[in-house]
């Protein structure tokens, strides 16, 4: 709302729903397989912010329609009906006499138009880059949506990998804990093994529980930013491949001011308040309405015969208004106005070095977690030919359980680790291409 106040201030039956309808939209309110774009396309025409800034558009054109609805004529119908008690008394030749009527009435049309008047012209001046402002508030609450919602379904993904790779864990922790019980029992073992095996496995039973209720928890922020209100369940669509080939993205690129939405709407604001500023300055020229009125005056003693008699009237004219000393006022608002456009400049001036941190720090996050994936994906072929290895000696009687169990540990760590990599580079990518404006919806 205070961005549709900022522009206004520069620019001064019953139908019965067949269940064939119903059916028809329910694809637009759930959604069962849903693939990344899908969930952002979802998002923007769902999300309760963003209808909000879209009404916000419209409420803006509104309120500048009604501003330049005061360049048309203004047409105006008056009607009164006076009764005097008692007639006001004259001097007439030394005489005393009553002047008047006891009945009155008039009915009159007026007629207005506007010639030049500083707020309508500030308003024609201003009704695009009102508008242009207003839709730029609304792209760059879609482009935090985008990252927002992309953020929150990798967020999901990633713990459903790590959920995955609880699960075989456990197969795996299950399966030695048959083994080591069984040899336990034949008595090749001691009881150590058995009950390492079941320390491991209750972990990892742990470890996925918690992780199954973070993922209850994940699927509702995501939903609320999706604006998902049914209560079918989403499941995600995705593509391992597809996503890993995603991850590159332009590091030599500099950035360009031009493709950051906010730089835009900050350079909107400037046009408007330089239009604000030539506003004040107009406050020392006249303002000019031309104006007529046809009247027709009744007039009568007798209330029954009031309306038998017209006595009409008319004119035409023009009003300039020309206002000649105000004290200082005029002078100190133009200055204002020229304050304000200096506080825009430094306001830019902000923004340029924010922009320019933000690409940093952000292309610093995403190097460093691209180099985290290279690695961990190194790491992770190695630790499942080392856990491959180890469990065949095991199984040899050539290893012990507890080097296994370390094999084990390290290939569920290794594959933990992998996905986080995976999901923390397509996330710092997001904010790189945020940092840049190329974040498209």
């Amino acid at each position: 709302m205070k961005r549709i106040m900022y522009a206004v201030f520069v620019s001064s039956g019953l139908f019965i729903l067949s269940p064939a309808v119903n059916a028809q939209k329910a694809p637009d309110t759930v959604l069962q397989q849903a693939t990344l774009p899908q969930v952002v396309d979802f998002a923007l025409k769902h999300y309760p912010l963003i209808q909000q800034a879209m009404l916000d558009e419209q409420i803006t054109d509104r309120q500048i329609r009604s501003k330049l609805a005061d360049w048309l004529p203004q047409l105006n119908l008056n009607a009164s009906y006076q009764n005097n008690f008692q007639l006001q008394t004259i001097n007439f030749n030394g005489t005393y006499v009553r002047s008047g009527v006891y009945n009155t009435s008039l009915v009159g049309l007026g007629l207005t138009q506007n010639i030049f008047n500083r707020d309508v012209l500030l308003a024609s001046r201003t009704k695009n880059d009102a508008m242009k402002l207003s839709r730029q508030y609304t792209a760059t609450d879609k482009i935090n949506l985008v990252v927002n919602v992309s953020k929150a379904f990798y967020d999901v993904l990633l713990t459903q990998k790590q959920i995955e790779v609880l699960d075989d864990d456990i197969r795996r922790l299950e399966r030695n804990l048959k083994d080591t019980y069984n040899q336990y029992q034949g008595g090749l073992v001691d009881k150590t093994d058995y009950k390492r095996a079941t320390i491991s496995l209750n972990n990892s039973k742990a470890q996925r529980k918690t992780n199954e209720e973070a993922l209850k928890a994940k699927y509702s922020a995501l939903q609320q930013l999706m604006g998902y209100t049914s209560k079918d369940s989403i499941h995600l669509v995705y593509d391992s491949a597809q996503m890993a080939s995603d991850i590159l993205v332009d590091t030599l690129s500099g950035v360009d001011f031009n493709n950051r939405i906010e730089y835009q709407a900050l350079l909107t604001q400037k046009k408007l308040q330089q239009t604000n500023l030539q506003y004040e300055k107009w406050s020392y020229l006249p303002s000019l309405t031309a104006n007529g009125a046809y009247n027709m005056n009744y007039l009568n003693n007798r209330f029954s015969k009031l309306y038998n008699d017209n006595f009409p009237n008319s004119y035409a004219g023009l009003m300039l208004s020309f206002p000649i000393f105000q004290g200082t006022k005029r002078t100190q608002n133009i200055r204002i106005a020229e304050l304000q456009v200096q506080r825009l400049d430094w306001d830019i001036v902000n923004l340029q070095n924010s922009i320019g941190t933000e690409y940093a720090q952000a292309l610093a996050a995403y190097k460093g977690y691209l180099n985290n994936y290279n690695v961990l994906r190194e790491n992770l072929d190695l630790a499942r030919d080392v856990f491959n290895t180890i469990e065949l000696q095991y199984r040899s009687g050539i290893k012990a359980y507890l080097e296994l169990i370390t094999a084990e540990t390290d290939l569920r760590n290794a594959q933990t680790n992998f996905s986080d990599a995976l999901y923390q580079v397509l996330s710092s990518k997001l904010d790189v291409q945020k940092a840049l404006g190329t974040i498209k919806f």
